[in-house]
């Protein structure tokens, strides 16, 4: 298979986009993270003075274990995946795989049948799928929206005081900045941030149906909460003690909520961004070699904005199902998850493509302040606002009905508006505050809020 015949476009046109996730999320990935589970609660049996079958290991047995996970590389997987088709069972050909590597080292072979010692499938794959969503928040997923949280600040900072005509139902509105305008949105995607942050990634590793039945009738005597507790959070996760067979995969749906509703305020930034460059409040820098149109030489298209809007709405999609799907399973457990998980990666690819792509446009806008200024000239009447609200302050009649009537629907010129506001019976201070406003300068604490 080559890009051009790959069946997504994930591992075909966008698979430059997608190449840091093809570790985690991968079969091979998958593999990985469950052989590194599989030994490593090898070790902590071992570690387990109750259980005296599995002594201590050596040195030199921990660091057999430890370079037999952390080098487990492709070939490795391949192998497993030749067991897997005569097992027809994943994990088991993972543990058949494990044990023959065992049989190498005469202190590690004596105990090779406590591999997957009182465990089901679910006790490795949930521990492997609760890392590989560990291994994507620290190594992928946050620098790539620190990228995009960089660019809009970068693009806000810049634009702090750059006035802008707002636009409330599409009609002219009360004037803002362009930066504060952002800033609105960096502070949407920075609580998404935080929360995508303190998601607790939870596992569980009790047995068949979430008991510790076997276990409990092998050792007694040992503590075996405390034992799959200190377990699962020594691999960066947080203990869920009741389960069925399966952890109930509510983190996840948290986490892919999460993730669509960052992709939900991103699309919204997208859709802004292509009105504002449509309206010529922004500007795109000029690519070399780049062609906006087979017809049309003059155009420069908002394309990253557009490809990202789609790329987002594609890992929505998926997100919701993950969310809706994932945490339903007929009594202690059904297998219609486990196919869904393998597509986890397909989601988080269309969240990393789009945000590739917003960040690659954010980079090329320039905020044009004269074609603002333009339209903010253009609009006097947004003084509407202001003048009724002094009047109120004053005591003046009607004062909403009176620039209603002076403004709806109407453009107004900055000589109407002032001779107006000269025609109020106001404090001098107050009607030369009025008399001095202009669109451009109407804009409240727009740039400091930016700034802040």
């Amino acid at each position: 298979m080559t890009a051009l015949t790959a069946l997504s476009p994930l591992d075909g046109r966008y698979s430059r986009h997608t190449e840091a996730l093809r570790p985690i999320f991968s079969e091979a990935g998958l593999i990985r993270r469950r052989v590194m589970v599989e030994l490593r609660w090898l070790e902590a049996l071992a570690a387990d003075p109750d259980i005296p079958e599995v002594p201590n290991f050596s040195p030199d047995a921990i660091r057999f274990l430890r370079e037999l996970s952390g080098n487990f590389d492709n070939t490795a997987a391949a192998e497993v995946k030749a067991i897997e088709n005569s097992t027809n069972h994943d994990v088991k050909a993972v543990e058949y795989w494990i044990k023959r590597q065992l049989q190498t080292h005469a202190e590690l072979s004596r105990v090779s049948e406590f591999v997957h010692f009182g465990c089901t499938s679910e006790d490795i794959n949930n521990l492997a799928y609760g890392v590989m969503l560990k291994d994507l928040r620290e190594t992928v997923l946050m620098s790539s929206l620190t990228r995009v949280l960089m660019g809009l600040r970068q693009i806000a900072n810049d634009s702090a005081a750059i006035a802008m005509l707002s636009r409330t139902h599409g009609q002219t509105a009360s004037p803002t900045t362009l930066g504060k305008e952002l800033r609105n949105v960096i502070a949407r995607i920075e609580r998404q941030f935080r929360q995508l942050e303190a998601q607790p990634l939870l596992g569980k590793i009790n047995g068949a149906v979430g008991n510790f039945n076997a276990h409990q009738v092998a050792y007694p005597e040992v503590d075996w909460q405390r034992l799959a507790r200190a377990f699962v959070e020594s691999l960066g996760l947080e203990w869920n003690a009741y389960t069925t067979q399966i952890e109930p995969h509510d983190f996840i749906a948290e986490y892919c909520d999460i993730c669509r509703r960052l992709g939900t305020i991103l699309i919204d930034l997208c859709r802004d961004i292509w009105g504002y460059i449509s309206l010529g409040y922004f500007r795109q820098s000029q690519i070399e070699g780049e062609v906006g149109s087979s017809t049309m030489p003059h155009k420069i298209n908002p394309i990253d904005f557009e490809n990202a809007e789609g790329n987002f709405g594609l890992g929505n999609a998926l997100f919701g199902h993950f969310s809706e799907k994932l945490p339903i399973s007929r009594f202690q457990r059904d297998l219609s998850d486990s196919t869904v998980l393998r597509s986890l990666g397909v989601g988080f690819g269309y969240l990393l493509v789009g945000m590739r792509a917003l960040e690659r446009g954010l980079s090329k806008l320039r905020p044009d302040a004269a074609r603002m200024t333009q339209d903010l000239d253009n609009a006097w009447e947004v003084l509407g606002e202001a003048v009724q609200t002094v009047m109120r302050r004053y005591g003046l009649p009607e004062p909403y009905e009176q620039l209603k009537a002076l403004t709806r629907g109407a453009r107004i010129d900055a000589e109407r508006m002032r001779t107006f506001i000269e025609g109020l019976d106001l404090p001098e201070e107050a009607k030369q505050r009025l008399l001095k406003l202009t669109p451009g300068s109407y804009i409240g604490l727009a740039s400091d809020l930016t700034r802040a």
